[in-house]
């Protein structure tokens, strides 16, 4: 690492919420979050709103919730507060402004009064003569007689940031040296026509005022570095404390392309929907593109913190796979106390409305869960499993009722209901030591024939928690009924 390192660290996580925010995002701010904490730094969360067009209070919300679910909590920021605040763009524009008054003021800006138009023309000119297509430098030493002409036909202009002969090298901590020459970095936009800044301003500006010690981004901010640099030479920061920069690799789709909705690419909210478990996400996200340094996959938040380091993360991109991501979520299902699965899953039951939540179905979904918790990959899995024990008008799958409606599955469920309407006991081992006795050792049927046709009919599907359990569950009268129903069909 750099020398920069020996301060005390300082990254931030900075979304422009347009949307909810995604598994690339997030990895972004799970990164920054590590880092922080096993560096005794700080983490700061800020929000790049000044795309009014885009972005919204809804959006910027549910950021925030996102971050606290995941349970990725900031020193400084909204909500929490801090001394370098505002922490939401669009309540710093004064400040951005100031700086860019006093970078046309220093001659390291200037304004543009190029329509749109024309600079559609000159980069259609670029195009044809095969040359890397970018601002030409027009208005760079405009005079006053032609700033007053562009004026006069009503032209806004925009504010430019010269960006001198040569080159910027800077050092990534992720892949080395990296050098920038300044003929594919023309003088770029601080500043539109409107007055609101851009990305580039807004964010070195902020970077350098909330004492930002490493950027820890996604490679596609990797081109926009040399400009952040550019204005940091304008603000006339020293180079010793310029930010440390870490560009992330690309996660990718398991067909190489960018993620998408069709390959692992969704909103956090979709998979905190479908019932992934938070420290599921980190950990599985955390596997992107950076590695313990062993084979480990099953990885706590304390351990992260306690292992990572930016030398760890790989240059080349990850590769999403939402195979291993459920396999983890299923880890990490199995490894909860009963009291914290329920606390989970509960909210899934209501919210599919198989139960109401009164104090007796609470109980039997106590009873029921460790049935399941082997089961799952998803919390959204345990209402289809769980819905016979509580549903008003029983019914059977009409893909299951095919399944017992010949003579032999009568005949199991016959034999089965006399054996049961005998039971004194009724309990899991007693219902399973009668049935086996009649159904496996006296009719010689194999336990997949006699106990499937045994399900459906008590839980109206061919796929379900433990039979036994599940009938002890169910209750003697409800089985009893059930199977009659079953007969009668």
């Amino acid at each position: 690492m750099t020398e920069l390192t020996k301060k005390k660290v300082k990254v931030r996580f900075a979304p422009s919420p347009t949307g909810d925010l995604h598994v690339g995002n997030i990895r972004t701010a799970l990164f920054d979050w590590a880092y922080a904490r096993h560096t005794g730094g700080t983490f700061l969360f800020r929000i790049e709103d000044t795309d009014t067009t885009r972005v919204t209070d809804e959006y910027i919300q549910a950021a925030i919730e996102t971050l606290k679910w995941l349970g990725l909590q900031w020193d400084e920021g909204p909500e929490v507060g801090g001394d370098n605040g505002p922490y939401l763009q669009s309540q710093r524009l004064d400040i951005y402004a100031g700086w860019a008054q006093k970078f046309l003021d220093q001659k390291d800006a200037y304004h543009c009064y190029c329509s749109p138009e024309e600079l559609e023309a000159v980069r259609e000119e670029q195009r044809k003569a095969n040359v890397a297509p970018g601002y030409n430098g027009h208005c760079r030493d405009l005079t006053q007689d032609q700033i007053a002409a562009f004026k006069e036909q009503g032209r806004q202009g925009v504010v430019r940031m010269r960006m001198p002969d040569g080159s910027t090298t800077f050092t990534d901590e992720i892949r080395g040296d990296v050098t920038f020459d300044h003929k594919f970095v023309p003088d770029f936009v601080l500043v539109r026509a409107d007055g609101s800044p851009l990305y580039t301003l807004a964010v070195a500006v902020d970077d350098v005022m909330m004492g930002v010690t490493h950027v820890l981004r996604g490679e596609d901010l990797l081109s926009s570095t040399p400009r952040q640099i550019r204005v940091y030479q304008a603000m006339r920061v020293a180079l010793e404390d310029y930010p440390v920069f870490a560009h992330l690799p690309f996660v990718m789709g398991q067909d190489n392309a960018k993620l998408s909705k069709r390959n692992g690419e969704a909103s956090i909210a979709w998979y905190r929907e479908q019932g992934y478990l938070p420290e599921a996400i980190c950990n599985y996200l955390a596997l992107l593109g950076w590695s313990p340094g062993d084979d480990r996959e099953n990885i706590s938040m304390k351990e992260l913190t306690e292992l990572f380091t930016v030398e760890k993360v790989h240059s080349s991109p990850a590769r999403f796979d939402m195979k291993k991501l459920e396999a983890i979520n299923g880890d990490k299902i199995r490894a909860l106390s009963l009291e914290e699965f329920a606390t989970w899953t509960i909210p899934f039951l209501t919210k599919a409305k198989v139960i109401t939540g009164t104090g007796a179905e609470i109980a039997l979904v106590r009873k029921a869960l460790p049935l399941i918790q082997e089961r799952i990959v998803k919390l959204d899995e345990a209402p289809a499993l769980l819905k016979f024990l509580f549903v008003k008008e029983f019914a059977i799958d009409a893909d299951a009722i095919v399944k017992i409606s010949d003579t032999s599955a009568k005949d199991i469920l016959r034999r089965s209901l006399s054996e049961l309407e005998s039971l004194s006991t009724w309990n899991h081992g007693s219902i399973e030591a009668a049935l086996r006795a009649s159904l496996i050792e006296e009719l010689g049927l194999k336990p997949r024939i006699a106990f499937t046709a045994l399900r459906i009919a008590t839980t109206g599907s061919a796929i379900s928690p433990p039979l036994f359990e599940s009938m002890e569950l169910l209750g003697k009268d409800a089985c009893l009924a059930r199977i009659s129903l079953a007969l009668s069909l």
